[in-house]
């Protein structure tokens, strides 16, 4: 994290981040209901198609930004809604010619938050599908994504801004700041490997 970030700081980057992630399909919604209103059946499919859609993405990124950003509760030590949760949000980066499948394997609650942050990351890196894998072993939690578009410029910007080389305060890297913000105040040591893909360890045992 950059040490002249405040939490202040990183907090308006989330919530800048937040508003960025859902903006669009609110306006799609108020469209689609401008639409409606004009009681105009010829656009009918394509209004039922657009309100499925949107409100599909919004439930999603809500219930995962609610869940990666908010208060810890109980719902972190719900695996299975974990899980749910983070594949229903990269479905929503992904369209039907362009998925990202995603393999999840946790042994309990102790890095939910941490899994849904660094898919959100990975998420990033994305524009044509791909797969993202987080696994936790003992007490450490492996991600490795593979894009298939492979942006390269993309991945290593990210990696370097995890690696803290890069200390812009831009919205777009909230969840790297996020995260690492909650790495060190938990004492863990995150490390990025020196590849052309996305792949980082959490480490808990110091």
């Amino acid at each position: 994290m950059n040490s002249n970030l405040s939490a202040m700081e990183i907090s308006e980057l989330v919530s800048t981040r937040i508003s960025h992630d859902i903006i669009g399909n609110v306006g799609a919604v108020s469209n689609a209901v401008e639409l409606l209103e004009e009681d105009d059946l010829e656009f009918i499919g394509e209004i039922k198609s657009i309100l499925k859609t949107s409100s599909f993405t919004l439930s999603a990124r809500m219930k995962f930004f609610r869940m990666a950003f908010g208060l810890n509760n109980a719902n972190l030590d719900n695996l299975e809604l974990v899980e749910k949760t983070l594949k229903d949000y990269i479905q929503t980066i992904g369209g039907n010619n362009n998925q990202v499948q995603v393999n999840i394997s946790l042994d309990d609650g102790t890095f939910s938050k941490i899994a849904l942050l660094s898919a959100m990351i990975a998420g990033d890196t994305f524009i044509r599908g791909g797969t993202i894998s987080i696994k936790q072993e003992g007490g450490a939690l492996a991600v490795y994504s593979d894009n298939n578009s492979l942006m390269k410029d993309k991945v290593f910007i990210i990696k370097e801004v995890m690696n803290g080389n890069i200390n812009d305060a831009l919205a777009q890297y909230a969840p790297i700041l996020y995260l690492k913000n909650i790495l060190e105040n938990s004492g863990c040591r995150l490390s990025v490997a020196k590849s052309e893909k996305l792949e980082f360890i959490i480490d808990k045992d110091k």
